[in-house]
């Protein structure tokens, strides 16, 4: 069934990601306007099994993510030119060996002459990270919005991210989570929102 973009999107922005003997085609829908995003994900197995042993989750909110609490320092900022949320800064450092780039694209929209020479990108910027010990079995997509409001002379930055994951990549994740959370790097523990998590399967993940 084909995706209606709607008044919402007017740009799309297709991938094609292994994992598992199969692969998930992955459309990323946005307006050019604004910083509103949606995935669409379908799988394509030739053993129609396989699919069934994945878990999909977005993540609207990149703090509600397991994978990026634990794995992935994310930077806030804001003042009158700049409302950044959670962008993307770096692998933590201590989790190099954990965590792997298996994707790294910007595409860019547009350029834009703010007045006195300052000229900015209005881009969509794309990560993957894969999981080491699972790289066959775990993809997390992070999802980077750029987007310039000109006649404010701002720039927003906003994020979501999506999961797919095989069910031993997600009870791995969940026990480097603890192990986290436990070691008093985390500091104190964060409360997880159900309304910022949406699961595309009956599955619990992490």
């Amino acid at each position: 069934m084909s995706l209606k973009l709607g008044k919402s999107f007017n740009r799309s922005y297709k991938l094609r990601l292994p994992i598992m003997n199969g692969f998930y085609n992955v459309g990323l829908f946005f307006d050019k306007r604004s910083t509103f995003l949606l995935f669409k994900v379908d799988p394509d197995f030739s053993e129609a099994e396989l699919k069934h042993n994945l878990v999909v989750n977005m993540y609207k909110n990149l703090e509600s993510s397991r994978f990026c609490e634990t794995f992935i320092k994310l930077h806030n900022f804001r003042k009158n030119t700049l409302d950044i949320c959670n962008q993307f800064d770096k692998i933590k450092d201590e989790f190099t060996h954990e965590v792997s780039f298996i994707l790294n694209e910007t595409i860019t929209l547009a350029k834009v002459d703010l007045g006195d020479g300052k000229e900015v990108f209005d881009t969509l910027n794309i990560y993957g990270f894969t999981i080491n010990s699972y790289i066959d079995e775990f993809i997390f997509l992070l999802t980077e919005r750029h987007n310039i409001q000109k006649r404010l002379g701002k720039k927003i930055v906003r994020t979501s991210g999506i999961q797919i994951a095989s069910s031993r990549s997600i009870e791995f994740l969940n026990e480097m989570h603890e192990e986290f959370l436990t070691s008093g790097k985390a500091g104190t523990e964060k409360k997880y929102p159900t309304d910022k998590v949406i699961k595309f399967s009956d599955v619990d993940g992490g």
